[in-house]
């Protein structure tokens, strides 16, 4: 048995669906489909979001332009009048229903409940048209199987009620495909959740883990994982295979082709991962395994754009560390912030993070009775893997250096455009 995942961009429209059922014929053994919203669905979901959550009334005419673009995808692949339509039309009428109705909570519990239907209507297309090509395919609620916490956009998996579940849906006796969600998952309590930006390669994972998966195959608009980002560094160069560890050090760092979190389900039963190209799914692409090795050294390229760099310091200008240090970590884990890099000295202490304004204001605030608190914004965080004298004046070259960390296989520079 293997799991597929097919990100936004595979299936951006009708065109991209059929490529996808051209890409399932060639496998013959079981599959798990994970399917992400439809390209560009999650951001205008999330302006739904921003306009409803204030009360503005143009949220209804966003959205509409949401169901929109699906009807348009539906008559591409179904032609007018369809039982497809009939299904997405239920399901915009159970959101539109929850947007007229509900008592509005906080903005990550909304996001959850909202954001997801991506999901729900990308996978229920996909799986009906997978249907008109293939005997044996079912459509499954990750949402009640995929079990979580309540830690709304970066839920935290319930591994022993979600095994159960899963284990007992994807029956492979009675279909040899299954088609899920990515991203999305739920509590107990039935209250949608998600796993984090960009989390559909988790999902793939944790399914692949349960079910002992042969390999997980994410399909993506790249050869495989590249050394840098194409956009801006036009010579980037493909790597065959790399092993986990370098694929945790590149996604921690800010590589977009992975979530951060897919590998540990992965390592901990040896399954491995190919990065392969929907737009050229011939070509072998790049595998994630226990034992690569990279045949050529190059120097990995990672930009993390729209970083806020914090400085922390004590008003009584004491020791930053013990006692202070857990207390100010403590207060970002509150908070729900993530910290991509740290530089302490004796009484001051700079923190890298995502640039979620509205949460470092919370932040500051909370530390301010104790410590002193500022932060840069507009800023990257640079990383260079391998790296050379060379490959650092590459990528520096323009840039003010805020900070820099250097240890023998990674250097990392908090930087602002000069």
């Amino acid at each position: 048995m293997k799991v597929y995942k097919f990100g936004g961009a595979s299936v951006k429209d009708a065109e991209g669906i059929r490529n996808l059922t051209k890409i399932v014929s060639g496998e013959t053994d079981k599959l798990v489909i994970v399917v992400s919203a439809f390209g560009k669905t999650t951001n205008a979901l999330e302006k739904v979001l921003k306009a409803w959550l204030p009360g503005e009334s143009d949220y209804a005419v966003l959205l509409d332009e949401v169901y929109n673009q699906h009807l348009s995808v539906i008559a591409d692949l179904f032609g007018s009048g369809t039982e497809e339509k009939g299904e997405i039309d239920i399901s915009f009428a159970i959101l539109r229903d929850y947007l007229l109705t509900s008592l509005k909570g906080e903005y990550d519990f909304e996001y959850d409940q909202i954001v997801s239907f991506g999901e729900i209507w990308s996978t229920i297309i996909v799986s009906e048209y997978l249907k008109k090509h293939f005997n044996s395919v079912s459509w499954c609620d990750i949402r009640e199987n995929l079990i979580t916490d309540d830690r709304y956009r970066d839920a935290n998996v319930l591994w022993s009620e979600s095994t159960k579940r899963i284990q007992r849906i994807f029956d492979f006796t009675r279909e040899r495909i299954y088609v899920t969600q990515g991203f999305i998952g739920g509590t107990a309590a039935g209250h949608t959740t998600t796993l984090g930006r960009e989390g559909s390669d988790y999902t793939a994972a944790i399914l692949a883990n349960i079910l002992d998966a042969e390999c997980v195959v994410v399909w993506k608009d790249v050869p495989g994982i590249l050394n840098a980002d194409p956009k801006w560094f036009p010579e980037a160069l493909k790597l065959d295979e790399i092993s986990y560890k370098e694929a945790v050090e590149m996604s921690f760092s800010g590589a977009k082709v992975i979530h951060p979190k897919t590998i540990k389900p992965l390592h901990n039963k040896n399954i491995p991962m190919y990065v392969r190209s929907f737009l050229d799914p011939e070509k072998n692409g790049t595998v994630i395994k226990v034992d690569a090795t990279l045949r050529k050294v190059v120097p990995v390229f990672i930009i993390k754009e729209s970083q806020i760099l914090i400085s922390i310091l004590p008003k009584d200008f004491s020791f930053v560390m013990g006692d202070n240090l857990s207390r100010i970590f403590h207060s970002f884990i509150t908070h729900g912030i993530k910290v991509n890099l740290v530089e302490a000295s004796a009484v001051s202490i700079d923190v890298c993070v995502d640039d979620e304004r509205s949460k470092v204001d919370v932040l500051i605030s909370d530390l301010k009775t104790e410590f002193t608190a500022v932060y840069n914004d507009k800023i990257e965080m640079l990383t260079i893997r391998h790296y050379t004298s060379d490959a650092i004046a590459l990528m520096t070259k323009g840039r003010e250096i805020l900070l820099e960390q250097k240890t023998r296989s990674t250097v990392r520079f908090v930087v602002r455009q000069e």
